[in-house]
């Protein structure tokens, strides 16, 4: 009877598992789809974007050892205790006092720095053929980017300061709460105050694709009925988009590059995305993670300033001298410095989530795949697990596409999506390997510029979207 028993037991399991077998059974291998999608960029492409990318690993070192190497001499010569006994004497309020020691701070520093940020924003990016402005437009908007960050940032100095002498031993928690709420200001103003100095933003023009993504939106409870454009490509022809701003003020924009660039599914695939950002409310959920990085790291930059000063080395009086400054920053740059990929790995979070959200709201695995390969042009697509732990903000471009291809495969499997094969749509090669741009895109003009007719939206050769007839909120905004 036993026997009988776990005969029929074995039978029914092997039944099961059959049957299991035969309903997850997949149309294609999303891991060969990944490859045939990786094929289409050339030897050159992959390894102009390995370079761009890997290069910005030591970038990220060597900046703040320039500042660390500004502010050592500020405090070796004595120039910090100088200037700000001078200060004193003459301005007397210590809040101005402050504010003045940080205008001279940053100025000298930026100064100083200059000959490296022209290297690192002008010259390589155009090395790399990323950057489309010249000289002149590019000091243009380094000198008001640098007076922008001069007056706000010396603001915020003289603000957290003014904490730091007030509550002295507890200032880094209160002083985490000022920065968490100037941030969150900075951020509600920037869409409607400083955004537009560097591009201007103007809605999307009337058109099927405009109407598709808005569907998409309102349909996943965004109370939208516009879409912001702005000219991206006055700074660099590479595609983006965002959520800017915090609660009144977020909106979703993107650049003109993307519409200039990709087709249709790949435009609703990066909107997805960024309508993700907005519907699972992360900039409030970044604020929240963000404060418990910020709370320990000027814990610990409390205990370290303290620990390096003691003494009155460099004639430092206590942490809320401003003749302290350069100190303070330096060991608060380093903490952030070594925080990198917890910093990272929090961003990261966030733009999975959204990657997973956008495919589930826009259905465009295809779209979604070509976006990754774009963005190639200055992400490296394959990393090895400690470069994408330490490095990226984002999840690399192999695992966004084969996040696209596996949600692909399986919806077919379910059948709410047409089946057809995996990998990229026959011929399809990215622009910047052909040279030629993709004429499924829908095109971009300008408002006041004479307007070209747009080209009949398309779907791409291997379609899996629904028909669209069926159916904006940081460092570092979350972005694509």
């Amino acid at each position: 009877m036993r026997l009988l028993s776990l005969a029929a037991f074995t039978a029914a399991f092997a039944t099961a598992g059959s049957a299991m077998a035969t309903t997850t059974a997949l149309p294609f291998d999303p891991d060969v789809a990944t490859r045939e999608w990786l094929a289409t960029m050339d030897p050159e492409a992959v390894a102009r974007s390995n370079s761009y990318f890997e290069g910005g690993y030591w970038i990220q070192f060597v900046g703040p050892l320039i500042g660390f190497i500004i502010a050592f001499a500020f405090l070796q010569t004595g120039f910090a205790k100088h200037l700000r006994a001078w200060l004193e004497k003459r301005v007397k309020i210590y809040f101005f006092v402050v504010i003045a020691f940080a205008l001279v701070y940053t100025l000298i520093g930026s100064v100083l720095s200059f000959g490296w940020d022209y290297w690192v924003g002008f010259v390589r990016e155009h090395d790399y053929e990323l950057s489309t402005q010249t000289f002149a437009q590019w000091f243009t908007e380094y000198l008001q980017g640098a007076g922008i960050g001069l007056l706000i940032g010396s603001l915020a100095i003289g603000l957290l300061y003014l904490i730091i002498a007030v509550a002295k031993k507890t200032w880094w928690i209160w002083g985490t709460g000022f920065a968490i709420a100037f941030v969150a200001v900075i951020g509600m103003l920037a869409p409607v105050f400083i955004s537009p100095i560097f591009n201007d933003y103007n809605p999307m023009p009337q058109s099927p694709l405009r109407e598709s993504v808005l569907q998409i939106a309102q349909a996943n409870g965004v109370p939208a009925n516009d879409l912001m454009v702005y000219d991206r490509s006055r700074q660099t022809n590479s595609i983006s988009a965002n959520v800017s701003g915090f609660g009144e003020t977020t909106r979703i924009s993107l650049a003109d590059t993307l519409l200039q660039r990709e087709s249709p599914g790949g435009v609703r695939a990066v909107l997805g995305h960024e309508i993700g950002h907005y519907v699972l409310q992360h900039t409030v959920s970044l604020l929240i993670m963000n404060t418990l990085l910020i709370v320990v790291a000027f814990g610990l930059a409390n205990f370290l300033f303290n620990l390096l000063s003691k003494d009155e080395r460099w004639g430092i009086r206590s942490i809320a001298d401003p003749a302290g400054m350069p100190l303070f920053f330096s060991v608060l740059g380093f903490i952030f410095l070594l925080a990198t990929p917890i910093s990272n790995n929090i961003i990261r979070f966030h733009e999975l989530q959204a990657d997973m959200f956008g495919l589930n709201a826009a259905r465009e695995p295809d779209g979604f795949a070509e976006s990754a390969i774009l963005l190639s042009e200055y992400r490296k697509m394959e990393p090895t697990p400690f470069e994408e732990w330490f490095f990226y903000d984002h999840p690399s471009g192999y695992a966004r596409i084969h996040m696209a291809m596996t949600w692909k495969a399986h919806h077919m499997a379910l059948g709410d999506i047409p089946m057809g094969p995996g990998g990229p749509p026959d011929g399809w090669r990215p622009d910047f390997v052909t040279g030629v741009p993709d004429p499924r895109a829908v095109g971009y003009t300008p408002p006041g510029e004479e307007a070209a007719t747009p080209p009949a939206e398309q779907p791409a050769a291997t379609t899996t979207e629904t028909p669209a007839t069926t159916t904006e909120p940081s460092p570092a905004a979350p972005s694509n």
